[in-house]
């Protein structure tokens, strides 16, 4: 009897049953269902308020319960490779994966909720999330071309319809999908640092001056993380002076590039913003660009947050002068709505996809099929392995056309600037910077306050923040302007309103009254 005909012993019948359980398409099916009809039941529950904005739970608490259901598969033998285990039949296997479902949705942030107006995350279009699956399921990762063709041809049509609507040249510019905008711009920096000081990919920075890169004075912590990365330093990173808008201020970076320029220190490139984080301040690029070429500078710009202005024709003065940079970095999980990660980087000249990296992996590409080298997207970021990201995107615009993304678009920026004058009625509230986009700060100062000091202001604006957000009843943020704590709100949800935007206000006042009480 050779191998292949010898009887399984039991451990390798219980091996098979629980391969073939995972892998069941009846599992898949009944999981599928169940999920569908769970999470319908979650959204209602969600943008209709009846759920709270965050089940908060200590991280202890949280990891607890996670580990609970881990120890529950082991202590019923699904770790024992002797014994024979009868894996769970479809039916317990669906009523269990409902149950873990509704664990993490129990535990979890609402980003749905229409009193979430917190970080820069989306509450994003959920049937994107179904191509997404898609994606997922059945594992349609990215390196090369023959791996993920449809994943490979639904990331160049985002690119090229994105890239047009960000006003680069049709079939002159290119670009790459990637796994979040600190990868993005990294990429794009690596790719100027190769440009601006050549050989430094294989023989590294050596002894010559070390070279700066310039960037807006309140960039993302991405633009100095880079610069680390790629040996540069976080102190060689230049800040560039803001004007009253918080904006980059174009005299000052001439003024700066000069100084760079009379010393002899190479310049990897400037890094604009479209916005930054801090107010959502939009860089004046037009001026920007202007002072970059004539410094023969290379200029990145990070519109990870506001680049999805270019969607609308009532905004896209925002982004006006986008075209002109080098580079663009723009992610579609925040103003187009996708679910995370999926960061769109750009080249205006598109020749420029192909320089961050040049390295030979011969089990990769085909020496023998050359032509297929341009959808290959292990040649153009840090990913070898890579999810396709593209796909929420890409089905979203197929659905729904180019108009959802304006609509969307439209309604937060708006409710920006009614929620600013809101707060500009309110006499107890301190509203700060008029909003560009989506973003506002200000802070609550009730007549209790009125003879504090500027620490007991700033300690009272932290503290009323984590009150609301451990309640569960909002979800807001703070943030640190010129030596001030300030409260925050990214209006990121299309289904907030602005009654929902007066609870926030009645929300902060009731409990800061709470506080105030307790302190004395």
């Amino acid at each position: 009897m050779d191998a292949h005909s010898e009887p399984l012993k039991p451990g390798n019948a219980g091996a098979h049953q629980r391969i073939s359980a995972a892998f069941s398409p009846q599992a898949i099916r009944a999981a599928g269902l169940k999920l569908s009809q769970i999470l319908a039941d979650h959204f209602e529950n969600v943008t209709s308020g009846m759920e709270p904005t965050v089940h908060w739970r200590t991280p202890e608490e949280n990891t607890a319960a996670a580990r609970t259901w881990m120890d529950q598969a082991e202590q019923s033998g699904g770790t024992s490779r002797d014994k024979f285990c009868e894996p769970p039949d479809t039916e317990q296997l669906t009523a269990k994966f409902a149950d873990l479902v509704r664990t993490a949705l129990s535990h979890g942030l609402n980003l749905h909720h229409p009193h979430y107006v917190g970080h820069q995350v989306p509450a994003s279009v959920p049937l994107a999330a179904w191509f997404d699956t898609v994606g997922a399921i059945t594992n349609q990762v990215m390196a090369i071309y023959e791996m993920g063709p449809w994943a490979t041809a639904v990331e160049h049509a985002v690119l090229e319809k994105v890239g047009v609507r960000l006003g680069f040249q049709q079939d002159s510019f290119g670009g790459a999908i990637t796994s979040g905008a600190s990868l993005a711009n990294l990429t794009a920096l690596l790719t100027a640092r190769n440009l601006a000081i050549q050989g430094t990919w294989t023989r590294g920075l050596g002894h010559q001056a070390m070279p700066v890169l310039v960037s807006h004075a309140e960039a993302h912590y991405s633009i100095a993380r880079a610069a680390g990365i790629l040996g540069l330093g976080t102190q060689q990173v230049i800040p560039v002076a803001i004007d009253e808008r918080r904006a980059m201020d174009p005299q000052h970076l001439d003024e700066t590039l000069l100084a760079l320029r009379r010393k002899g220190t190479p310049i990897i490139a400037v890094s604009a913003a479209a916005c930054a984080t801090p107010i959502g301040a939009f860089d004046p690029l037009h001026e920007v660009a202007d002072v970059c070429a004539r410094h023969e500078v290379w200029l990145h710009v990070d519109a990870a947050h506001g680049g999805a202005a270019c969607m609308s024709r009532r905004y896209r003065h925002l982004v006006a002068g986008l075209e002109r940079a080098d580079s663009v970095v723009c992610d579609a999980h925040k103003m187009f709505f996708m679910p995370a990660l999926c960061a769109l980087l750009f080249y205006r000249d598109g020749s420029h996809r192909f320089r961050a990296f040049d390295q030979q992996a011969p089990y990769l590409f085909d020496p023998i099929a050359p032509e297929l080298a341009e959808y290959d997207s292990g040649l153009r970021v840090v990913e070898c392995s890579k999810r396709a990201a593209a796909f929420g995107l890409w089905g979203t615009w197929s659905l729904f056309g180019p108009q959802l993304f304006e609509d969307m678009v439209d309604t937060t920026f708006d409710l920006a600037k009614s929620f600013y004058q809101l707060l500009l009625e309110a006499e107890d509230f301190e509203a700060r910077y008029e909003p560009e986009c989506n973003i506002v700060v200000f802070r609550y100062l009730p007549r209790q306050l009125l003879h504090a000091s500027d620490k007991e202001i700033d300690t009272f604006q932290l503290r009323l923040r984590r009150v609301v957000v451990e309640s569960g009843s909002f979800y807001l943020v703070s943030h640190h302007i010129d030596g001030r704590y300030v409260l925050r709100v990214t209006l990121i949800n299309p289904l907030t309103d602005s009654r929902h935007l007066q609870a926030l206000l009645d929300e902060l006042r009731c409990r800061a009254a709470l506080l105030l009480d307790d302190s004395t």
